[in-house]
């Protein structure tokens, strides 16, 4: 039987949506499925920089997090909607979901304060809370993702101390959200890459998925309860769930592209998730991992390679790094991308006059 899983990850571990969670209650996005919704900096090197070869994006490794960060120059999306740059099949999905009749206020109810309770007092007494006192660098962060998704009061935000690099968000009840990143995250990633990160994780809030997944669960679970064709209905619909999840994990995806607009810096955490290190992070190249996508595409495009693809993903919670640096390349110069992108610097000019 599945696992009711009321959480939601960003950047899950390797793997298949049935591994358990590292909480009792949860729901993560990560790496082969980038892990579920998840850093903490447990020291941090200087901020280094080195040639990289020519046609390879030079990334910097990570600094500590003690210093103000600079402001941020990005377009600001002031009227933004979670469904203006919502995944088709997450859209389409989640309106089943919500023409189901007082779905939403029962499972706020029965599950939200609980949950909630429980992780709030296990970070709290595990994990650093962060503030404008207390690493205001990654408070900074978290703030001006907020302000360019147009979200209006920021979650809290934790690091805890982990090797496994991910982060996670908790928001059922919707009243106090919170975000948990790892410090091994912190120390892979470089500023950018890690407030989008903060962004795929504020996606994840703003689009309710964490709320919409614990009813697709319990759908699922009541499924198991049927006698006879339970079972056969049950797997149908778990299958469509785990669709629905690596849907999920592509819309937030793009919620982190439209903080960081620039494309390469969203492949590039995508890349490092899948084999990155801090020693090695200025030789990786973000052209060719994208190249790098495309030959899956072709190793998958026979009948035997779509059979073979198909029983690889079919259980996992996140979407392939390959394929999810693919579809971001291919979003970025979508119309739709730019018209977002376009709004919102025309609606930031207006400001301005």
């Amino acid at each position: 039987m599945a696992a009711l899983l009321p959480y939601s990850s960003c950047f899950p571990r390797i793997g298949s949506a049935s591994s358990p969670p590292p909480y009792p209650i949860g729901f993560f996005y990560g790496v082969s499925d980038w892990s579920k919704f998840g850093g903490y900096v447990s020291g941090g090197a200087a901020l280094e920089k080195k040639k990289a070869p020519i046609g390879s994006q030079s990334v910097a490794r990570v600094p500590p997090v003690c210093r103000a960060a600079a402001p941020s120059s990005s377009n600001v999306f002031r009227d933004l909607d979670a469904d203006d740059f919502r995944h088709p099949l997450d859209k389409q999905n989640t309106l089943l979901l919500r023409a189901i009749p007082g779905l939403n206020e029962i499972g706020k109810a029965l599950l939200g304060s609980l949950s909630e309770q429980i992780m709030l007092l296990e970070n709290i007494g595990t994990s650093v809370l962060v503030s404008e006192n207390q690493l205001p660098e990654l408070y900074l962060l978290m703030t001006e993702a907020a302000s360019i998704l147009n979200i209006k009061s920021p979650p809290d935000l934790y690091v805890r101390q982990s090797p496994v690099p991910n982060a996670y968000t908790l928001a059922i009840s919707g009243k106090r959200p919170f975000v948990v990143v790892h410090t091994s995250l912190v120390e892979l990633l470089t500023r950018k890459e890690l407030q989008a990160v903060l962004a795929h994780e504020l996606g994840h809030l703003k689009c309710d998925h964490g709320v919409w997944l614990t009813f697709a669960n319990i759908l699922m679970l009541g499924a198991y309860t049927v006698p006879g064709i339970g079972g056969m209905i049950a797997q149908s619909l778990e299958e469509q769930l785990f669709r629905w999840i690596r849907s999920a994990e592509l819309t937030c995806d793009r919620a982190a592209l439209l903080v960081a607009q620039d494309p390469k810096v969203v492949i590039s955490l995508l890349m490092k998730l899948c084999g990155g290190s801090p020693s090695l992070a200025d030789q990786l190249n973000v052209d060719a991992f994208l190249e790098q996508a495309r030959s899956y595409d072709r190793a998958s495009s026979s009948p035997m390679g779509w059979y073979i693809r198909n029983a690889q993903t079919r259980q996992l919670s996140h979407p392939l790094p390959v394929l999810r640096a693919r579809e971001i390349d291919e979003w970025s110069r979508s119309q739709e991308y730019k018209k977002l992108l376009n709004r919102a610097n025309g609606a930031n000019i207006v400001k301005k006059v």
